[in-house]
């Protein structure tokens, strides 16, 4: 009986060493979000909905971003990721094209990819995550700019970093807007880019004061830009004079929606659009998407969602429209976000 015992423990030591770990104790999939670059008050919570998303469905999550926000920072990242042989990949992009190369060798490792915020091209990824259609956003914060500034002006855009893609959307549906004949009064002077750093964004926008006294208002599609915009207005006893508008965290921008450096501005909760993410990716992974047209998912608390065609030839799961915070409002929502 002792010899049978011996030989049985033998065989299975062997095969411990012949097969795979995973064969007795399988781990579980980890799936890999990669943010801009740190320090960003938006990204910490977009990562923070990514990792209640996958964490609820039973995986682990890993929460990456480099310290600049450039595309060579994040291949470096990447290239770390696919060699840690994660099952998903959630980029969201310092570039639309640069990523390609690391992107398509993480998809041919067997590494599901897609993107979430600011997309990869078409041919980077299975599908991309957005927070709202972008031509609604293009519209609305025109629309915006034109109500604080009485139909007729200059204004100026402060935008992220040159390459990131979904800033580079969205102004040139602004520019669109602009050009329809409701809006021929407007008169966009400029487009600042403070690379999403608060520091540049603030000298960027005391560039953009020193060089057009007349300007009437500034719209900033970053949660970064739209909070150092409005605290040079507020520092420098412009409020009234030159109004801020565009895409902030509520937590941030609650002052200066008091005190009327930003009448209103708009937003998503980036909590959900990383939380979004977790479930497009896990929905990836286990074969109920492939990142088609017409696909459907269910998304945990959000509910259910279909994929559709993308402004650039590729997918897109929309979160939602954008939505408006102002004086009657900001008091709740600062608290949440």
């Amino acid at each position: 009986m002792k010899k049978n015992i011996i030989a049985v423990a033998m065989i299975i030591a062997i095969m411990g060493m012949i097969l795979p770990a995973s064969v007795f104790a399988a781990d579980k999939p980890k799936y890999a979000i990669v943010f801009k670059n740190t320090g960003n008050p938006y990204g910490e919570k977009q990562l923070e909905g990514f990792k209640a998303g996958i964490e609820e469905q039973g995986y682990e999550a890993i929460l990456r971003a480099p310290d600049l926000p450039t595309a060579e920072a994040q291949i470096q990242i990447i290239e770390q990721l696919i060699a840690q042989r994660v099952a998903a990949i959630c980029i969201v992009g310092n570039d639309y094209d640069a990523l390609q190369p690391v992107l398509t060798k993480a998809t041919k490792a067997g590494i599901k990819v897609f993107s979430l915020d600011s997309s990869v091209n078409p041919a980077s990824r299975l599908t991309h995550v957005n927070q709202a259609d972008s031509e609604k956003i293009g519209q609305t914060l025109i629309a915006a700019a034109s109500d604080m500034a009485g139909g007729k002006g200059e204004i100026a855009i402060l935008s992220a970093t040159s390459q990131a893609s979904n800033q580079n959307i969205w102004i040139d549906f602004m520019k669109k807007e602009l050009a329809k004949p409701q809006y021929a009064n407007l008169k966009l002077v400029k487009i600042a880019y403070g690379d999403d750093l608060r520091d540049k964004s603030v000298s960027e926008t005391e560039a953009l004061l020193r060089s057009y006294p007349n300007l009437k208002v500034i719209i900033a599609p970053t949660t970064v830009g739209i909070a150092a915009a409005a605290k040079v207005v507020t520092d420098k006893k412009l409020v009234g004079k030159v109004l801020i508008t565009g895409l902030g965290l509520p937590s941030e921008m609650a002052e200066y929606i008091d005190n009327g450096a930003c009448p209103y501005m708009f937003l998503w909760n980036p909590i959900d659009v990383g939380y979004l993410g977790a479930y497009t990716g896990v929905a990836l992974v286990t074969g109920k998407i492939k990142g088609a047209v017409g696909d459907k998912f269910a998304a945990g608390r959000l509910g259910n969602y279909t994929i559709t065609k993308a402004p650039d030839g590729g997918t897109e799961v929309l979160l939602g429209p954008p939505f408006k915070f102002d004086k009657a409002n900001i008091a709740d929502w600062k608290k949440v976000y």
